[in-house]
């Protein structure tokens, strides 16, 4: 018996090995321990910073009503559902839940998974056959990406499946090879942000041009909820497309602040999936303080404008201060603010110096993002204060001098 307990040595020294390949390309990721709530400056591996890497774009994750509700919740409901959805774990709570985020989107009904990537790897292989294709962009989310190899639809970039980052006339293209094929049913997904660049797909082209071709569209806007469109609804009502977009997928770790992922549709869309989506199948219901909680964002959400105010400010604010001191943000439309740095060593060193300065926000490098395409990622929310913007502009400066950049 080896180490701890582990007895066989080749898998043990092929993680060894493996792990070791990481460090040495620059690509081992450990992540820092929180020991505050979530917010704009926070306690993090024992040191006071400003959060910039938190996707809890409204602040809701310590919101005293959010709060208040999952207390409630816990002296109402207990802690646990205690099956799975079909099986017994469909509390009230859970339906209550599906309703409001349906009422919320403007669609029939609404289906909750344990996450976002679970939402997509439930719902996309469920509604494909191997007589279906799917297109793609080629900046989805990763989430996506593995929800379509789980399905047995055609979908390979070297086939030509994947077009080329917010291109028309290439969706075009594979639309129309996708017809003369005759596949049966023809998907196009994209992001409605997209989660690396913070810019907005074009959604009324992609949608036109799935009506033209009799395709159908799916839209993950993970990074457009509580962020685009009334009240935080996202891209389709950002673009005012209610009824002419097939599936919308949500989270509800984002904006909402605490867990889960939704897909929205047709009645009989959550039919279906209830019966065939694996992950909704096979997993543990929520525990009924998480849909309580929700239920209290959603509310803060649709009543509360200060929130999604304070965020857009605040985003503003930083993109004019950082363009003001020749910072390039690569065209973010969103929050998500990329500020490029190119060589991936250096970013990797800018976020270890930014640390230093009190200023988590984390690189990002191939293959995760294209070589000579390494970035800082940014995220202003509605959680932080002008002084916190300030102080890591002020932080970035310092690191960029310190890297001898110029502008």
């Amino acid at each position: 018996m080896d180490k701890m307990g582990i007895m066989n040595g080749t898998l043990q020294s092929w993680l060894e090995k493996e792990i070791q390949g990481l460090k040495d390309a620059h690509l081992y990721k450990k992540p820092r321990i929180l020991d505050s709530p979530a917010g704009g400056r926070v306690v993090m591996d024992g040191k006071e910073v400003i959060n910039l890497s938190s996707n809890n774009y409204l602040g809701l994750a310590n919101h005293p009503k959010v709060r208040q509700a999952a207390l409630d919740a816990i002296e109402r409901w207990g802690v646990g559902a205690g099956a799975v959805r079909w099986i017994g774990g469909t509390m009230k709570v859970h339906d209550e839940l599906e309703e409001r985020i349906a009422k919320f989107k403007k669609v029939e009904s609404v289906l909750v998974f344990t996450g976002g990537f679970t939402a997509n790897s439930g719902c996309i292989p469920a509604v494909l056959t191997k007589q279906d294709v799917v297109i793609s962009d080629e900046l989805n989310h990763a989430s996506i990406i593995d929800g379509v190899r789980l399905s047995p639809a055609e979908y390979r970039k070297s086939e030509g499946w994947v077009y080329a980052h917010k291109d028309m006339d290439a969706l075009e293209d594979c639309l129309k090879r996708a017809q003369e094929r005759g596949f049966e049913k023809k998907m196009i997904i994209t992001d409605g942000v997209f989660s690396m660049d913070g810019d907005i797909a074009p959604l009324p082209e992609i949608v036109a041009l799935a009506e033209q071709y009799d395709a159908f569209v799916m839209v993950d806007d993970a990074h457009s909820s509580g962020v685009l469109g009334k009240n935080g609804a996202g891209t389709t009502s950002h673009f005012d497309l209610y009824g002419r977009v097939d599936i919308q997928l949500g989270t509800l770790s984002k904006a909402l602040g605490v867990v889960g992922g939704y897909i929205a549709g047709s009645k009989e869309l959550k039919e279906w999936l209830i019966n065939r989506g694996r992950p909704y199948l096979f997993s543990t219901a929520h525990p009924p303080v998480v849909a309580a909680a929700l239920i209290a964002a959603l509310d803060v959400m649709e009543n509360d404008p200060e929130p999604m105010n304070r965020l857009w400010d605040n985003t503003k604010k930083w993109k004019a201060m950082l363009a003001e001191n020749g910072f390039d943000t690569m065209g973010s439309e969103t929050p998500i603010t990329p500020i490029l740095f190119g060589d991936a060593k250096v970013a990797q060193e800018a976020e270890r110096l930014l640390w230093e300065e009190g200023v988590y926000a984390l690189s990002i490098v191939y293959p995760t993002v294209a070589l000579g395409k390494a970035r800082i990622r940014t995220m202003p929310s509605a959680a932080h204060t002008d002084e916190d913007l300030n102080d890591a502009l002020q932080a970035f400066i310092r690191v960029r001098d310190k890297l001898g950049m110029t502008v």
